[in-house]
């Protein structure tokens, strides 16, 4: 009688046990191929549930999230570690949305277009359709991206609002270029959208130059990252100081 019982405590246990696995599995984000035919109208779905989730870029891994949603910034700062003093770029679909969300009457459509779509953020003053008070609160500027990378430009275009972006990982970890370099912050988010290994190169992982354009006939390197000289070829082409000179 003593050994059944043991022996149906055990059971229990161990039911209860694989219960709470299972419970930890549901919890843990869906890894979801960026090939997959309903990964765009998913990605689409939870940006606009207040999810924040995990994208390809065309230079790092991404924490994506509402831009305009405050619940979701506070999400995305929280899942970062990051002090909300320091800013987080949008990503938008084309040049027309640069100029809906960032003050860019003094750039061409020469100028933008030379940058972006690419590894460049370039630093705006931001409008006020962008009126999330939780999206970068201590500094009037934005961040507007426009990567060159077909998943997702579809997932912004599809979703149609700004979309806020910053690298996957901990504040002060090394930028991810795998899923699997940022497994860690999985149970935080609401999905993982697996475009592969995006590049062999270490470069990579400086992620995009920033650049600062708010200022008429000027441009400020906030940030060296790929392409960088190239970057700053096109802005000089175009007649624009560096401010530093």
């Amino acid at each position: 009688m003593t050994l059944f019982k043991r022996t149906s405590s055990l059971t229990s246990n161990l039911l209860k046990f694989r219960s709470a696995s299972v419970k930890m599995k549901i919890e843990m984000a869906s890894v979801i191929p960026c090939a997959n035919k309903t990964a765009v109208s998913k990605a689409a779905e939870l940006l606009a549930s207040g999810a924040v989730i995990a994208v390809p870029t065309d230079t790092i891994y991404g924490l994506a999230c509402s831009a305009n949603c405050p619940e979701a910034i506070k999400k995305l700062y929280n899942i970062k570690g990051r002090d909300s003093a320091k800013p987080v770029a949008i990503c938008v679909s084309h040049i027309t949305d640069v100029r809906k969300w960032g003050q860019a009457d003094h750039l061409t459509d020469s100028l933008l277009c030379s940058l972006l779509p690419g590894p460049v953020t370039v630093v705006l003053e931001r409008t006020k359709h962008l009126d999330n008070p939780y999206l970068n609160p201590t500094t009037t500027k934005i961040g507007i991206r426009i990567p060159n990378h077909i998943f997702i430009n579809n997932v912004t275009q599809l979703f149609d609002m700004p979309v806020a972006l910053t690298s996957a990982n901990f504040s002060n970890e090394p930028s991810t270029l795998s899923i699997q370099e940022f497994e860690h912050l999985y149970g935080l988010l609401g999905a993982v959208f697996d475009g592969g290994i995006l590049s062999q190169s270490e470069e990579n992982r400086t992620g995009s130059t920033v650049v600062d354009l708010s200022e008429i006939g000027q441009y400020n390197i906030i940030r060296k990252g790929i392409s960088y000289e190239k970057i700053i070829g096109i802005l000089e082409n175009q007649g624009l100081s560096n401010t530093l000179k």
